[in-house]
């Protein structure tokens, strides 16, 4: 899962970001709006969105990003607690409110079940037919005997399996394989899906010819 975490404060965010690596999520930290609105790409999972940032109301972005039709999941974390504030924050369109201060516990949980609620999944593993996926704990089964997938095959797996029966562009992909540097070139990302087909079924990809790919259940 990879996290767009919005936060001002020098303190809170770098404590953050390690407790989102610390626990298997990539994290890519900005402190302004201009720059989260330049960070939030098809690789997000989910945005951890502070309300005060510098020079501007962190739901003013939320607004701008949900007139856009970006459905990304967001949490809002924040002091204020009033309930108008926690009512106002979803009604504008925040998945999850958070009241600072919070035990960094609390905030992975609710990332994890606002991430599952969003890939409208009820639990940690994901069932596709045959395929079971456990991303939490980097595991996959298929007819319920493990798989042996390097970690880019998992990556590739889990990638379409969010969004399974739908074609995921290759470039896509290629940017989820590595969501914060350089996109894996598409020769690469057919070798890793070549060797994933072999291992779950070439079946279950689909190939959509200039177009990209998608998981079926079967």
């Amino acid at each position: 899962m990879h996290i767009l975490l919005v936060e001002d404060d020098l303190d809170l965010g770098p404590a953050l970001l390690a407790a989102l690596k610390a626990d298997g999520m990539t994290a890519q930290w900005v402190r302004r709006a201009a720059d989260a609105r330049a960070a939030l790409g098809p690789e997000t999972d989910l945005v951890l969105l502070d309300r005060s940032l510098a020079g501007q109301e962190g739901l003013d972005l939320l607004r701008h990003w949900r007139a856009r039709r970006i459905a990304t999941p967001v949490i809002v974390i924040t002091a204020r607690a009033a309930l108008s504030d926690r009512l106002e924050g979803l009604d504008e369109g925040a998945d999850d409110y958070l009241v600072k201060p919070f035990e960094v516990p609390e905030l992975l949980s609710r990332v994890r079940a606002v991430h599952r609620r969003h890939r409208q999944q009820a639990s940690d593993r994901w069932e596709l037919g045959a395929l079971t996926l456990s991303p939490r704990s980097h595991q996959a089964w298929l007819d319920g005997q493990p798989l042996a997938l390097s970690a880019r095959e998992f990556q590739l797996l889990t990638a379409l399996a969010q969004q399974a029966g739908t074609v995921v562009p290759k470039q896509v992909l290629g940017q989820l394989l590595e969501p914060l540097g350089e996109p894996v070139d598409a020769a690469t990302v057919e070798v890793h899906l070549s060797n994933l087909r072999r291992k779950i079924g070439a079946e279950r990809i689909r190939t959509v010819r200039g177009v990209g790919y998608q998981l079926r259940a079967c």
